[in-house]
This record gives C-alpha cells, sequence and structure tokens, in this order.
C-alpha cells in the first residue's frame, strides 16, 4: 500500500549557514594588513587572515567558508591555507558589499550569512556559536551581532583613544529587547572619568544576515550617517532592518582588532594569553 505523507510531516532542512572573510589588502591605515604576520604563544607565525580563518573554522554547523578578496595576493595566501577563495568586484564600499559580492560571484547557497571580518583573530568561535544560536532560533531576527559590555579596564581604554584622537572603536546602544538603536565611533552613551561601572557596549567584528537582508542592503545606497561615522551597519538601521545585539564574555585578552600596525603587539598578547599557537 502507498502511504503518502503529507508537508507538515516532514521536518524543514536546517538554515545552511556560511561565514565570509571579506579581507582587503588596500587598507588606508593598514596596507597589507591581511597578509601581516601574527606569532602565537607557541611562537607559531601565521597571518592575520590565516588566524581569522582559524576563528571560523571552529564554528560548528557551517556549510562553507569563503575568503572574500579583490587582490591576487590575498587570494594566494587564502590558498596556501587551504581556504575557498571568492573573488569580488574592486568596487565594495566595505564588508557587508563585499559578503553580498561574495555570495553572488561564488553561488554560495546559505540561508544565513556570517560576516567574520578579515582583521578579527581574536574573535572567540564561541561567540559566533552564541550569535548563531539566537539567530536560527528566532527566524523573525533579520541581523544579528554579538557584543560585549566593557569592563573599567576596557573603558579606561576607550577614553584614553579618544583623548589621543583615535577613533577605531565602535560602541552600541540597545533598546530594551536588545536591538540596536545606533552605532558610533564616539563612546555612547556619556561616561564621565569617574564612572566605575560603565554601560557602555562595545560591538564585535562579526555580523550574521539573512539572505534577503543581506541583498535588501546590497540594494541601497550609503545613508548620510553610515557616512559620517564611517560605519557601514548603520545602513540596515536607516533602511528600517533591526540588528539584534547578542551581548557575549569578554574573552582574556580582549578582543582588539588589527586596525593599524602598531595593534600587533596587543593582538600577540592577546594570543599568548590564550596559549593559541
Amino acid at each position: 500500500m502507498l502511504t503518502l505523507v503529507g508537508g507538515s510531516d516532514v521536518p524543514p532542512s536546517p538554515p545552511r549557514v556560511a561565514i565570509v572573510v571579506p579581507a582587503r589588502f588596500g587598507s588606508t591605515r593598514f596596507p597589507g594588513k591581511p597578509l601581516a604576520p601574527l606569532r602565537g604563544a607557541g611562537g607559531a607565525v601565521k597571518s592575520v587572515l590565516e588566524r581569522t580563518w582559524e576563528v571560523a573554522s571552529g564554528v560548528g554547523g557551517i556549510s562553507e567558508i569563503w575568503i572574500a578578496t579583490d587582490d591576487h595576493r590575498v587570494a594566494e595566501e587564502a590558498l596556501r591555507i587551504g581556504a575557498r577563495v571568492a573573488m569580488t568586484a574592486r568596487s565594495c564600499r566595505n564588508g557587508t558589499e563585499r559578503c553580498w559580492d561574495a555570495v553572488r560571484s561564488a553561488g554560495i547557497d546559505a540561508d544565513v550569512i556570517v560576516n567574520l571580518q578579515g582583521e578579527a583573530p581574536l574573535i572567540p568561535p564561541l561567540a559566533i556559536d552564541a550569535l548563531l544560536d539566537t539567530m536560527l532560533s528566532d527566524p523573525t531576527i533579520r541581523v544579528a551581532a554579538p557584543m560585549v559590555r566593557c569592563s573599567p579596564l576596557m573603558a579606561a581604554r576607550l577614553l584614553a583613544d579618544a583623548r589621543a584622537g583615535k577613533v577605531d572603536g565602535t560602541t552600541v546602544v540597545c533598546d530594551r529587547a536588545c536591538n540596536a538603536l545606533y552605532f558610533s565611533r564616539q563612546i555612547l552613551p556619556f561616561m564621565p572619568d569617574r564612572l566605575r561601572d560603565p554601560i557602555v557596549h562595545v560591538p564585535l567584528s562579526v555580523f550574521a544576515y539573512r539572505r534577503a537582508a543581506l541583498a535588501c542592503y546590497a540594494s541601497e545606497a550609503p545613508s548620510a550617517l553610515e557616512l559620517a561615522e564611517g560605519l557601514e551597519q548603520l545602513r540596515f538601521l536607516h533602511i528600517g532592518i533591526t540588528i539584534r545585539m547578542i551581548e557575549v564574555c569578554d574573552p582574556p585578552g580582549g578582543l582588539r582588532a588589527v586596525s593599524h600596525p602598531a595593534d600587533i603587539a596587543s593582538v600577540e598578547a592577546a594570543l599568548a594569553e590564550r596559549r593559541l599557537a
């Protein structure tokens, strides 16, 4: 006897997740940054790109991992470490646009795309796991990102950087549902020097997008606030796409990205503290 199985009896396939690592050689502040060497705890020297790719490789449940670049030197390094490469247009204005260009050009078949910025070798895979757990458990979330609450030490560093005119750091303020209200290179909210328990949150250099939200972003022009702050995620807020923020713990050694050559020493110190070879 032939038994017909109704559509409701067939469990849906789990969403496919891909990680894309946008890596640009021609950084204004640090040309050749993806290829810069980082020494680990055991003395092994690996490029910024390789260490970031290792972070991506440590995340569970990922169907594909790609390096997205417009430079053959970065592509050669990606192939050397065994990564897939998606060549993208030089006209991409930021990492989010480069992620979408990679999805299209490489035919990446994923429902959720994680943008792990190529300068972030200190992102713990567990933070990306927490991001994806939240994203996949609630299909209404279109974009999400992890954040850490500043410790007094981190807050002091942000204040010192601000006084020195460094604006590499980003802060985020959220509503009670943990949806981002605004991102800024300024310290938000206002943090007087005497504040001992800061309520400042810093987003990590990783975002997760549903495919349709990423396509929508790429179809829109940069917003005035995005251009003023130099923060690509503000385009999502400008066009009405909510970004859910997920608070995670600040790991040993902190989460400083490689933005300038001067950041190499502090990132290597964090690698040593975490005993990452």
